[in-house]
């Protein structure tokens, strides 16, 4: 539902429109000096979009001022822009819209009723409230699918399976290791001997230099689901801090897969 005398106010604050603007940004000193730089960084037009919002709180356009959330959510999300400077900017925009409001009845000579205050404060205060809710949760989702998608790269790039042959792949592993990498290794090693058929897969540890006892034991877990699928394990470079604690907790990766020295040892084995 518009507000009363709808049209009266859309006039009032197109023909306004530049001093809105001016009065806007003296409410927001923060957003003033910043406002070509937020042009040219995401293509978002602060002032027209404020005007924007300004047109669809007075005509009580709730699923575009919806959509038009949404929209922004995610292109603030996308540029990197902060939150905490949107809800400054929003915020002077409310205050403005009230400031034009209270001109606008003393230009007409227009003495509002209670009841007709709360009416029109209700409407435009909600609106404006489901507006940067709205804006807050498509933020929210664009960032956590965001997240998402490049904590999926990492991961992807953390267990880089690399093919060497039709049947031999390598798997450089280098850094730290923990459970939740042991889970993504296991997950990654044995969709890809499915997919590409691995023969042999060979596990470079050299760029590991220490392991914990439950990653060990991850391991050998892992290993064995390569070798119940029909691919052999080849184990290179492993340091001997990892040897120690392997033969300390009295297991032994030799049961289960072949070990070499090097890298460059075991590929010269499969490419002979």
């Amino acid at each position: 539902m518009a507000l009363t005398l709808e049209k009266d106010y859309i006039d009032y604050f197109t023909n306004n429109r530049e001093e809105f603007q001016e009065s806007l940004l003296s409410e927001a000193q923060n957003v003033r000096g910043k406002i070509e730089e937020i042009l040219l960084i995401g293509n978002i037009d602060l002032l027209s979009n404020a005007h924007k919002l300004v047109m669809y709180t007075i005509q009580g356009k709730d699923d575009e001022l919806e959509s038009f959330a949404k929209i922004e959510g995610v292109s603030w999300a996308s540029h990197s822009l902060t939150l905490a400077f949107k809800l400054e900017w929003v915020q002077a925009i409310r205050r403005t819209i009230w400031k034009y409001l209270q001109e606008f009845d003393k230009l007409n000579q227009i003495d509002l009723d209670s009841d007709r205050f709360f009416n029109i404060e209700r409407q435009i205060n909600d609106r404006i409230d489901k507006f940067l809710n709205e804006l807050f949760l498509s933020y929210s989702e664009y960032k956590d699918k965001l997240i998402e998608s490049q904590r999926a790269l990492v991961e992807n790039l953390s267990v880089p399976i690399i093919p060497i042959t039709a049947t031999v792949c390598v798997l450089p592993l280098i850094g730290s290791i923990d459970t939740y990498r042991t889970d993504t290794i296991e997950e990654k090693v044995l969709m890809e001997i499915s997919r590409l058929r691995i023969g042999t897969l060979v596990i470079d540890l050299s760029g590991i230099a220490q392991m914990e006892t439950e990653v060990i034991e991850h391991m050998m877990k892992v290993i064995e689901g390569a070798n119940m699928m029909g691919c052999e394990c080849v184990i290179t470079g492993l340091r001997p801090e990892i040897v120690r604690k392997v033969t300390s907790i009295g297991l032994n990766f030799e049961s289960k897969a072949q070990t070499k020295a090097t890298l460059q040892q075991a590929l010269e084995d499969y490419l002979k």
